[in-house]
C-alpha cells in the first residue's frame, strides 16, 4: 500500500478528530505563585472566551520537550527558566462542529520571568493576566477542572515550591 504525506493543513485539520491528538501544555508561572493566563479569541480552534494557560499540536519528529519549548517562545516570547512535566491526561471534548475528538495533553510548569512575557499572537488572545489558583478568571477552558482533578495537588506544590 503507498502512502501519501499529508500537508501540515490537512493534518492540523485531522489531529484530535481522525486520530488521536498530542497537545503540549504548558502553565507558565513567575515562582510566587502567579500562572499566566489567557483569554482565546474567535480565531482560535475552539473554546472561544475561555481563559486557558496556553499549548499547542505536537509536531512529527519532535519531542515533547521540543514542542512545549518552541510553543511557548511562540506564544509568549519567553525562554523557560525552568520546567517540570506534570503529567498527561486524557482530554474528550467535541469540535465546535460536534465531531468527538481526544488529545493526549502532555502538561508542563514553565517558570518563566514575567517581565518578558508578551502576546506574540495577538489575534488569538482577547485578554491575559497573571492569577493565582484562588482567584482564577471566568469562564476557564473546559478541560482546565479535568487537569486539576488529575494533576492539582502536584500543580500545587510546584506553585508552592521554594525551588520553583
Amino acid at each position: 500500500m503507498a502512502f501519501t504525506k499529508l500537508s501540515p493543513e490537512e493534518i492540523r485539520k485531522h489531529k484530535g478528530v481522525s486520530f488521536t491528538g498530542i497537545t503540549t501544555v504548558f502553565f507558565c508561572h513567575d515562582g510566587n505563585g502567579k500562572v499566566f493566563l489567557n483569554k482565546r479569541s474567535k480565531n482560535t480552534r475552539d473554546e472561544h472566551g475561555r481563559w486557558d494557560p496556553g499549548g499547542g499540536g505536537l509536531k512529527h519528529g519532535e519531542s515533547v520537550e521540543e514542542s512545549m519549548r518552541r510553543e511557548v517562545k511562540e506564544e509568549y516570547g519567553v525562554t523557560p527558566l525552568d520546567t517540570k512535566f506534570i503529567g498527561y491526561f486524557d482530554a474528550f471534548r467535541e469540535t465546535p462542529d460536534g465531531l468527538s475528538n481526544h488529545w493526549l495533553a502532555m502538561c508542563f510548569a514553565v517558570k518563566v520571568d514575567p517581565a518578558e512575557v508578551t502576546i506574540n499572537e495577538p489575534e488569538m488572545v482577547d485578554d491575559s493576566g497573571w492569577f493565582t489558583l484562588d482567584n482564577l478568571p471566568e469562564p476557564m477552558h473546559s478541560q482546565f477542572n479535568v487537569f486539576m482533578k488529575v494533576h492539582g495537588d502536584t500543580f500545587k506544590r510546584i506553585l508552592a515550591s521554594k525551588n520553583r
